[in-house]
């Protein structure tokens, strides 16, 4: 598989589900993969990362930036809040709002720092207890509380539990995001990413089948 290989099944699940060209995000996920493969992916042209942890980022993405312009960072794993403020300096958009207080720490940063990432909420779909998000009773409460700390929520974001069928839970997503307004979804990976699409995707999160097999450190 390639990056060449994976836009040509976004475009075709795009115009099987009637959906507009162009209208879902790819977010080639680099984490803990080594600098030459990223470096691959940058000279094919794709500008637009998922990086799962600050400290791995910090000591990726700065170089990166000042030799390719247009890069796009995007954080899409869990987030302490001691990490909070180094996460808004480097990321442009983060995946994984969870929990009151990580919302108010972001909250009081953007009033310091006078700018804040775009935020998308994560909701544990699966209810599972070793996994990040909100559960899915408490999404709508969650979600208007950081509406109304003025944090910038353009959408949510799940994990399917890897054992059920994934549209269900891309599903459930779904129908949360529409009866709050919200339009931004980010879901589907690398084993899922069509179905995510059909079920209205606007972001899919995709590492190995871009990149190939992580490579830990």
């Amino acid at each position: 598989m390639s990056l060449h290989d994976i836009k040509i099944r976004i475009a075709k699940a795009e115009e099987n589900a009637g959906r507009a060209p162009g209208s879902v995000k790819l977010i080639a996920v680099s984490k803990v993969q080594p600098n030459a493969r990223v470096q691959a992916v940058l000279d094919e042209g794709h500008r637009c990362f998922g990086e799962n942890r600050v400290q791995e980022a910090e000591g990726k993405w700065p170089d990166f930036k000042k030799s390719y312009s247009g890069i796009e960072l995007h954080l899409i794993g869990p987030l302490q809040s001691n990490k909070a403020r180094a996460a808004m300096e480097l990321f442009d958009v983060i995946h994984t709002l969870d929990r009151p207080k990580l919302a108010t720490t972001f909250a009081r940063l953007a009033q310091e720092m006078g700018h804040c990432p775009d935020m998308f909420i994560q909701v544990n779909t699966g209810e599972e207890d070793q996994k990040a998000g909100v559960m899915p009773a408490d999404a709508d409460a969650f979600i208007k509380e950081c509406q109304g700390l003025d944090l910038p929520v353009r959408g949510l974001m799940c994990i399917p539990p890897v054992d059920e069928e994934a549209a269900l839970h891309f599903a459930l997503l779904a129908k949360i995001a529409t009866r709050n307004g919200l339009d931004g979804l980010s879901m589907g990976m690398s084993s899922d990413f069509e179905k995510a699409i059909a079920l209205g995707a606007t972001h899919i999160r995709v590492g190995s089948a871009i990149f190939g097999e992580r490579i830990p450190a």
